[in-house]
């Protein structure tokens, strides 16, 4: 069997006698060893270049150089420094010469006339640690290589998320755009005199605008839960309000389709909660999409169940039921996988992107629950997830304003920049509405150039322009305008929804963010909120 040449070592024998050198040979042959011998130092320099020499046995007292002299000239060259020495000798016992040759480099020496057993010994010993030696260095070069590889997937990894969220980012501005307008503009129309016809039909043009918003919703949802972004954020809510508003936006389709939407809201939970409530209705409005669709007739039934409750706290059960088609058994896990639905049969007949149980079993492990799935085929489906709240004893204030004790905005002057027709139009429809002076520019560039000659009480000033997008324009006012100018109020408005971006528009200036689509009664606060606060300021 041939050994792996590796597994060999290379010895070198150096002395000046060739019967001492053919004594060590005989001594030393073994098939882990390759031995090599020389009667000259200057020889033996040259022996060392051209090898890799792991031990050698160098005699001390030679006529070109002594054996001090050939290892000082070894160990101060980087290619045979690491070079094991073992002196040879049958003379240099006195301690000085030990300490020199030890000095010189040498880790042992060897007498002569030398014990074949000790010899033996050593030279094993030193095969094992040059073996050692090797092991390490091999893993060490494994490591290395590993490292270098880690490095270039971590490097790979963050450019693909980098992509990623850049197309997401991007595609988030190219949909929601359009979509923002799309409802901006309804909300308009609902303000017009329309008759009963007229305003069904809007409202089916407001559902289904917000269903194509919920889609791109989703998935940047997905992308925000995955790189650990997605937060919770709890605010105080009527849950009965919102369970309705959420049953209403879905009648429509329920209707459509022939189906009875009800909804069961337990009498004895409390009023106001304490929840995330663009979260929560996200997971209900899914649940509910997700069950009308499935279901060709009968019913879809939201309830809301109390199972407990404590001095400050509530444990509620929510429930989403259907009598659609069901669920195989072993079709019941892919329904919450992202992109898949129960079977290739199902995608083809009732379309989807596959992400909305993904989303909800995401959400609702977030926020502390647990989404649970009872089914039978061709019977119906109930989804359900039990959380706990905290709950609010009083009631909501009498005096919290509403659309009508909201004061107008006569005499402000605002700026838009927007390059956005659609958008354009629905702003200055929805600011004139209020009794604001309008101007529009459709660029970064033309909103400082119109804030160099004008004076305005609010910037709305949209991120994505070309020319000068809103972030440049943005430093640019903060950074070259002399006050007041320099600290006129501007508001975000973006259809981006990453979290960067928006603290990227923070970074640059900007007072407030304001994502598309955006309410405008939350548009009009902002407004109002940040006018009085620099009348404040300049005052």
């Amino acid at each position: 069997m041939s050994r792996d040449e590796t597994d060999i070592v290379n010895i070198l024998l150096v002395d000046d006698r060739p019967e001492n050198i053919i004594s060590l040979e005989a001594l030393l042959k073994s098939d882990q060893v390759n031995l090599i011998s020389t009667t000259s130092p200057n020889h033996a320099l040259k022996l060392c270049w051209e090898n890799d020499i792991s031990i050698a046995l160098i005699d001390v007292q030679m006529p070109e150089m002594d054996g001090f002299e050939l290892v000082e000239i070894l160990k101060s060259n980087p290619k045979t420094k690491d070079i094991i020495v073992v002196f040879v000798t049958a003379i240099s016992k006195e301690t000085k010469y030990v300490v020199k040759g030890l000095g010189s480099g040498a880790i042992d020496y060897l007498y002569k006339p030398l014990d074949p057993y000790v010899t033996i010994a050593k030279i094993d010993s030193l095969i094992t640690i040059v073996k050692t030696q090797r092991e390490i260095k091999k893993k060490n070069s494994e490591l290395e290589i590993f490292q270098k590889q880690l490095i270039a997937a971590k490097e790979l990894a963050e450019r693909e998320k980098r992509i990623k969220e850049n197309f997401l980012a991007n595609m988030s501005h190219e949909i929601r755009t359009p979509i923002g307008g799309i409802i901006g503009l309804t909300h308009l129309l609902k303000k017009t005199d329309l008759n009963s016809e007229q305003s069904d039909m809007v409202d089916l043009l407001d559902v289904s605008s917000k269903s194509l918003l919920g889609v791109i919703n989703d998935i940047l949802d997905i992308s925000k839960i995955e790189a650990g972004k997605f937060k919770i954020v709890r605010s105080q809510i009527d849950l009965n309000e919102l369970c309705k508003s959420v049953t209403g936006l879905m009648k429509y389709r329920a209707i459509e389709k022939g189906i009875e939407l009800t909804l069961h809201v337990d009498p004895a939970i409390p009023k106001l909660i304490l929840a995330d409530s663009l979260r929560l209705n996200q997971i209900l409005m899914n649940l509910l999409s997700n069950a009308i669709k499935f279901t060709e007739a009968g019913n879809v039934d939201l309830s809301v169940m109390l199972l407990d409750k404590k001095q400050d706290t509530v444990d509620l059960k929510f429930l989403v039921s259907d009598t659609g088609i069901g669920i195989a058994p072993n079709h019941v896990n892919n329904v919450f996988n992202s992109f898949e639905q129960a079977d290739e049969d199902t995608a083809r007949k009732f379309g989807g992107t596959g992400l909305g149980l993904s989303i909800v079993k995401k959400m609702v492990e977030l926020k502390g629950g647990t989404l649970s799935l009872t089914t039978e085929l061709n019977k119906g489906s109930t989804f359900s997830f039990s959380n706990t709240y905290q709950f609010v004893n009083q009631e909501l204030s009498e005096s919290t304003p509403s659309e009508n004790y909201i004061p107008m905005l006569e005499n402000l002057f605002v700026l838009v920049a927007e390059d956005n027709k659609i958008n354009q139009f629905m702003i200055t429809k929805m600011l004139k509405n209020w009794g604001v002076n309008v101007e529009v520019v459709d660029n970064g560039s033309k909103a400082v150039e119109s804030l160099r000659n004008n004076n305005y009480d609010v910037i709305l000033m949209d991120m994505h322009m070309p020319v000068m997008n809103g972030l440049e324009a943005t430093v640019k006012i903060r950074s070259e305008f002399e006050e007041p100018k320099r600290n006129t109020p501007i508001i975000s408005l973006s259809a981006a929804v990453m979290e960067d971006e928006q603290q990227a528009a923070m970074d640059a200036g900007v007072n407030d963010v304001l994502t598309k689509p955006f309410d405008p009664d939350v548009l009009r606060q902002k407004i109002i909120q940040l006018v009085q606060k620099n009348l404040s300021v300049l005052s």
